[in-house]
């Protein structure tokens, strides 16, 4: 009995309670860091996922945009080549802020179909004097009120999209970080099951603290990061 109780000192069970402890609490953090570790790749690929599906919608929207854009430039072309040919624009003024379109003339039917969106801006354009200001705008496409309601959605959905790369990407890194928190977590298991088995105090009482400090530094860092539900 008294060699019996020498080589497993009351320390011994104290020490196996302690391992036990940090073992379980190291499988714990294991599963849920693997938990989080499995959400956010999901959050990763449904982020990938969004910003496919917008990247593909911005490109339809910038289409449209740049169909519209031709159909104005047409159209603005065949109004300024009718007006040419019905008088003299230079003297009659017809490009001014006096401009009206004319019924019953090319011209005016050209005008009268311009896009919703266009017509403004080529009045705006008209208010400049184009004819006799040299500083005027040369075509109503550089003014500030030629506005293409797709175009600015496109660029609003290739933003929504920048903005879902940019959530895949840290959804990417938080994965990878509960990978590597898993990883401290297995070696705290490994540290806490050799400890338990070794008969050398010292190398036990060293791989006890290595357990001990690594459980600590691995929950430390596992609780600085969100949660994913």
């Amino acid at each position: 009995m008294a060699e019996e109780a020498a080589q497993n000192p009351p320390s011994s069970a104290r020490m196996e309670l302690i391992l036990t402890v940090i073992m379980a609490f190291a499988a714990v953090g294991t599963a849920w860091a693997g938990f989080q570790s499995t959400k956010w790749s999901g959050v990763q690929a449904d982020s990938y996922a969004v910003a496919s599906a917008k990247r593909v919608q911005s490109t339809q929207q910038a289409t449209l945009a740049g169909q519209q854009r031709i159909v104005d430039i047409v159209s603005f072309t065949q109004w300024l080549d009718a007006l040419n040919e019905e008088s003299d624009v230079d003297e009659s003024g017809q490009l001014t802020s006096a401009y009206q379109p004319t019924k019953d003339t090319l011209s005016g039917f050209l005008f009268e179909r311009f896009r919703a969106e266009f017509e403004p801006a080529v009045y705006a354009w008209l208010k400049t004097d184009p004819v006799n200001n040299p500083d005027a705008p040369p075509t109503p496409f550089a003014m500030p009120e030629y506005q293409i309601a797709a175009q600015a959605e496109s660029d609003r959905l290739a933003t929504m999209a920048d903005d879902a790369v940019a959530e895949a990407r840290d959804a990417n890194q938080l994965a990878d970080n509960y990978v590597f928190v898993a990883v401290f977590f297995a070696l705290v298991l490994f540290f806490a099951a050799v400890a338990g088995r070794t008969n050398r105090p010292l190398a036990r009482n060293l791989l006890l603290w290595l357990a001990v400090i690594g459980v600590l530094a691995a929950t430390i860092l596992m609780a600085t990061f969100p949660i994913e539900l």
